[in-house]
């Protein structure tokens, strides 16, 4: 595995942790069917405090500006790759750097089999003295657990981040992500659990009440709390299909209105033109974006996949540039940083989903392939070059770019 930056504890792994993983977006070959599950109908009355930290009593005003002043020294990064399982791994992070990703979080990690198993923290987080600004993601429900499992990485990292967004039925069995606005107690007390003991930031990522000020005062209360960071993704627990519920941008708006701390925006990015637009109009300091770094990892370098460009061809050009490229960068990458053969499997297939379309036979010879070997693929690649598939990414011309550009830089 590739050269790990933190420590860990001798114990032998006692379960397969595969069980336990959730995800905002599914992997291609095993989607699932997620059962409709009732939304919290209001959010509980809970009491702020003002809370100490390592270096003693804060009030809310300094916790703020110290929460500024972390953001500042990372830079205020406006373009910051999502946590997902699975897919936002070391190389993987690494390849939307090169490409304008300004930040990254690493795949929700289990802070229990963290905390257990050193195979599983060999294998599921990596990082490297580039890798950075860094968010490493939790799912918890035990705040003494979850500071064992944050400890181990806080010396790597720039946010420990608290996954309080993930829909899935996983983390409803496991009573941890979206799961627990049903209990507001226990996510404050995690927070709060953080925030006085560690000596990096504590961020989180949520997603929205369907009642926008019960969304406000949930906010307020991860604030109060010690959260120094908060990413909104503008989709209530019910709507996992992003393709099917937009994002709401305006509850994430009035979030941002109410907070002292730097907010972030989640939801319907899927080119600069909707960066731009999403920061526009929520005021946000950044937004995060997933499934469609997942298809396009050049996403922030201007690069747009061909069904954003229709309407406006005349202003596109080929970027010479296109997603088998991309996976070629993408397997160098895991050469020289090591991750789990069904990390990359699952790239092979949402970076040349396009191109299987075109050429089924190639994507049946990848599923028919029980061990994976990178001469294998990258013979596959070549493959798909001699059958004459190519299908570039675009991106918009050099006026319009560079204006895109400085709005962003203001």
């Amino acid at each position: 595995m590739a050269q790990t930056r933190t420590r860990t504890l001798h114990s032998d792994p006692s379960q397969d942790s595969d069980d336990l993983l959730c995800s905002d977006s599914n992997n291609h070959d095993n989607q699932q069917e997620q059962p409709e599950h009732e939304e919290p109908s209001s959010l509980p009355e809970t009491a702020s405090s003002s809370l100490a930290s390592p270096r003693g009593y804060l009030s809310g005003e300094v916790r703020a500006e110290r929460a500024w002043a972390h953001w500042t020294k990372l830079g205020r990064p406006k373009l910051i790759v999502a946590p997902m399982v699975d897919n936002s791994e070391l190389p993987f992070r690494m390849l939307c750097r090169r490409y304008g990703a300004e930040a990254a979080y690493t795949p929700m990690l289990h802070s229990r089999i963290f905390t257990e198993s050193e195979k599983y923290r060999n294998e599921e987080f990596t990082t490297c003295k580039e890798d950075r600004p860094l968010f490493v993601q939790f799912c918890a429900n035990d705040p003494e657990i979850l500071l064992n499992a944050a400890r181990r990485v806080e010396p790597f990292c720039d946010y420990v981040d608290i996954n309080l967004g993930c829909p899935q039925r996983i983390a409803r069995r496991g009573n941890y992500g979206a799961f627990l606005m049903d209990n507001l107690p226990l996510v404050k007390s995690l927070v709060e659990k953080l925030a006085l003991n560690l000596n990096v930031p504590v961020s989180c990522k949520i997603r929205v009440f369907p009642n926008l000020q019960d969304t406000i005062k949930y906010a307020k209360m991860l604030e109060d709390a010690g959260c120094s960071l908060l990413a909104v993704h503008g989709r209530t627990r019910d709507e996992k299909d992003g393709k099917k519920f937009r994002a709401n941008w305006n509850a994430i708006k009035a979030v941002k209105n109410a907070l002292r701390i730097p907010v972030l925006a989640n939801g319907n990015v899927r080119h600069m033109e909707d960066v731009q637009k999403c920061l526009e109009e929520t005021g946000c300091e950044g937004v995060l974006s997933a499934e469609s770094l997942l298809e396009n990892p050049a996403l922030f370098a201007g690069f747009q996949t061909a069904e954003w460009i229709v309407g406006s061809e005349e202003s596109s050009k080929d970027g010479n540039l296109n997603q088998a490229d991309l996976l070629v960068e993408y397997l160098k990458l895991c050469e020289k940083y090591p991750v789990p053969w069904r990390m990359i499997r699952s790239h092979v297939h949402k970076l040349l989903g396009e191109w299987f379309r075109i050429q089924p036979g190639v994507r049946e010879d990848l599923n028919a392939q029980n061990r994976l070997t990178f001469e294998f693929l990258y013979n596959l690649v070549d493959r798909l070059r001699e059958l004459g598939v190519r299908i570039p990414l675009y991106k918009k011309d050099t006026d319009d770019a560079e204006i895109l550009a400085d709005d962003l830089a203001s």
